[in-house]
């Protein structure tokens, strides 16, 4: 193992398909642990995919430089590694006389936002006093006091290590620092950028990051407090004889010795919303979800799409399914399964589906091969696996692959290149119980078929109505690359193909 001679701070490496961030998910080790080199320390999150990250140096650890639910971006420190038995304390500060500990003193001394290193920036004035909260709209914040959510993140008369209180006007309490109390700890630049867009002052916020950091959760939840007071201070037609009796501590005119009445309301309920779901709310676009609205965004702004549908009968592809699971039962071939031999198939007789556009130079770029995108429902959201090459697997490969794919997704476990290089997305929204859609293409590819539910229907079948198993087929299409005539052949080919799989055999 080879150790390294000096400290070395480990920053957040390029992840890959155009990532700038990850957000710290789990530190593997902690300060003071040993590590060799090549072992994984952290799990972060990026817009694509959970990613385990080795670190390339062996020693002891000295610093952590993120805590859970921070958001770094590429190139910010991540880890400090030092020699074996170098005491933890030392990687604190950068060393003396380094351009490194120059450019941490002069950040220090300038207040930056930018210090990443020691959680804070310097000069803060030795008495802190706390001012009650006011929106940006200069109205006073009502905030709701329980032991699960209590003003400024603390239970009602505690007080923090060395701290005093003291009834402020109108029997408001105001907290008193001591004499050398520290600024508050926030790494992410982020996170101080949120607080201050938002009105927010980091010293009313409690955080929840390891050694007391303030995470982005922890301002959102601040700006939702915020909201919450405004909405309540602001709504005349909810007066203190018409709240019921719990949770909102009401600032109005009294001696400064009555203790402030508790009034029975839920601030997220004040015209019963609650009982019905409905909640004000803000919810930031992070992480996987930013990534899927500016995919679509983009494909929306750039791609003249137009969708075509039709109504098959499914039976007999049922029929299908059910005796391959009898006879090949190890197999593990599917509805999925088969609709993605099928698309394959539709490509190779519709190349131009096949297909991309690059504005850049004007062109239409055609792959000779098929690497297939599906759809798949996480915890995290909508993901799109992509079985590379294949055009190549036969319909058990395609299974395993579906299965092997979908169970990594679901664990968080996919790399970001098994969600890139798509040529083409099969997408089943029919386990959502719908029938038909118009989907939004997946840029930059070319074209999507949906598949809407399987159910019984009235259906003709040799001059008879007897029920049937329909679904609807809906193919949307970048009007770029062909006409109607393309992709209604494309689509027609695929309904053939469902009301009669036999006609697959013809090609193999």
């Amino acid at each position: 193992m080879t150790t390294t001679a000096a400290r070395q701070v480990f920053r957040l490496p390029d992840l890959g398909e155009g990532l700038t961030e990850a957000e710290i998910l789990e530190w593997k080790v902690s300060v003071g642990d040993t590590v060799e080199v090549d072992q994984i320390v952290v799990e972060v999150e990026t817009a694509k995919a959970a990613v385990e990250v080795p670190v390339p140096y062996a020693g002891t650890v000295l610093a952590l430089h993120a805590a859970p639910g921070a958001v770094l971006s590429v190139g910010l420190p991540l880890i400090e590694i030092g020699p074996p038995g170098t005491p933890t304390g030392a990687g604190d500060r950068p060393e003396a006389g380094s351009g490194a500990a120059a450019q941490y003193r002069e950040e220090e001394r300038a207040g930056s936002g930018n210090v990443l290193i020691g959680y804070g920036t310097g000069h803060t004035p030795a008495t802190r006093r706390r001012r009650a909260s006011r929106s940006m709209t200069g109205r006073p914040r009502v905030e709701q006091l329980t032991p699960e959510r209590p003003r400024g993140g603390r239970l009602v008369g505690d007080r923090p290590s060395g701290g005093e209180h003291r009834a402020g006007p109108g029997g408001a309490t105001e907290e008193v620092s001591a004499v050398g109390s520290q600024a508050p700890r926030v790494i992410s630049p982020l996170v101080r950028r949120m607080a201050r867009d938002h009105g927010i002052d980091l010293a009313d916020v409690t955080p929840t990051g390891l050694h007391a950091v303030i995470l982005r959760r922890d301002v959102e939840q601040a700006i939702a407090d915020q909201d919450v007071g405004d909405r309540i201070v602001g709504d005349q037609t909810v007066s203190e004889q018409a709240i019921p009796t719990h949770g909102i501590a009401a600032r109005t005119s009294r001696p400064a010795s009555a203790p402030a009445p508790v009034l029975d309301a839920d601030p997220d309920d004040v015209q019963g919303f609650r009982a019905r779901g409905l909640v004000d709310e803000r919810v930031p676009l992070r992480g996987l979800r930013r990534a899927v609205a500016e995919k679509l965004s983009r494909s929306r702004a750039e791609i003249p799409d137009a969708t075509t549908w039709v109504d098959v009968d499914a039976t007999d592809l049922l029929t299908a399914r059910d005796a391959l699971r009898r006879s090949r039962p190890d197999l593990g071939i599917g509805l999925l399964a088969l609709l993605a031999r099928i698309c394959v198939d539709g490509l190779r007789r519709f190349p131009e589906l096949n297909s991309s556009v690059d504005t850049d130079r004007s062109e239409i770029v055609r792959y000779g091969h098929v690497n297939l995108g599906f759809a798949a429902q996480t915890e995290r959201g909508l993901v799109v696996p992509v079985i590379r090459d294949a055009h190549l697997l036969t319909t058990a490969g395609l299974a395993a692959e579906l299965t092997r794919l979908t169970a990594l997704a679901r664990a968080g476990r996919l790399s970001p290149q098994a969600l890139t290089g798509g040529t083409f997305t099969l997408n089943n929204y029919g386990v959502f119980g719908v029938d038909g859609s118009t989907p939004i293409i997946n840029h930059p590819e070319a074209a999507l078929l949906g598949v809407g539910r399987i159910i019984d229907r009235p259906w003709v079948s040799g001059g008879v109505v007897t029920a049937r198993k329909i679904t609807q087929l809906s193919f949307t299409f970048d009007h770029r690359v062909c006409d109607g005539g393309t992709a209604g052949g494309f689509l027609r080919h695929v309904a053939d193909c469902v009301e009669n799989p036999a006609i697959l055999l013809a090609d193999l």
